[in-house]
């Protein structure tokens, strides 16, 4: 596969894509970074792949010229009352690797820690990095409460993807960056999300 970029997006009939300035943002930002065309008219091709009276899972891809491939397919929306089990995987996340902040084809910690448990043993796998800091999960970032309801999610430092969903929550003073290890984890209420998911309940299963 050509090394290209990502946005994962959802959108929904009644109030059309979610979070779209952000991704758009994210994306422009990503290919500045790494060298990257500048995406051309992103949002127009986006809409003319969107349609219907079932929310859909949008995925975006660009690769280096700036050539655009846009795949829509239905998403069924989580039920508010799932927990996903968390497991730890023994693959680490280098807080160096400044490639990781940002979405791309470039995948392979993420698909080693996944790899690691099955579907019936975890919902999500939690990645730390080289000190032992919790970074992010395969496809989420990961929230904490604190003790006055603000949650808690690793900062960029740590080594993670920049989610759009995690800097919503923070625009809006609803989460902050801290570092944290597992035992920060043990006993606070946990969440995981992405833009597409949304938040989700979690809680982390060991053995």
């Amino acid at each position: 596969m050509d090394f290209s970029l990502i946005e994962t997006m959802r959108w929904q009939p009644d109030a059309g894509f979610l979070r779209l300035d952000q991704h758009l943002r994210r994306l422009s930002r990503s290919a500045d970074a790494l060298g990257f065309r500048q995406p051309q008219d992103a949002k127009g091709k986006l809409e003319k792949e969107v349609s219907g009276e079932t929310p859909l899972r949008v995925r975006l891809v660009m690769t280096y010229r700036g050539k655009m491939e846009v795949t829509a397919t239905p998403f069924e929306p989580i039920p508010e009352e799932t927990v996903w089990r968390l497991k730890i995987a023994k693959t680490r996340l280098q807080s160096e690797d400044s490639l990781f902040r940002h979405k791309t084809s470039r995948r392979e910690p993420y698909e080693a820690a996944r790899a690691e448990f099955s579907k019936d043993e975890a919902d999500e796998v939690l990645l730390l990095n080289e000190r032992g800091e919790v970074c992010e999960g395969t496809i989420t970032n990961l929230f904490a409460e604190a003790a006055d309801g603000m949650l808690l999610t690793p900062p960029l430092t740590s080594g993670l993807l920049p989610g759009v969903l995690r800097a919503e929550l923070i625009r809006e003073r609803k989460a902050r960056g801290e570092v944290l290890k597992l035992d920060d984890l043990r006993q606070r209420k946990l969440f995981v999300g992405n833009s597409l998911r949304g938040l989700i309940r979690a809680e982390l299963v060991d053995g």
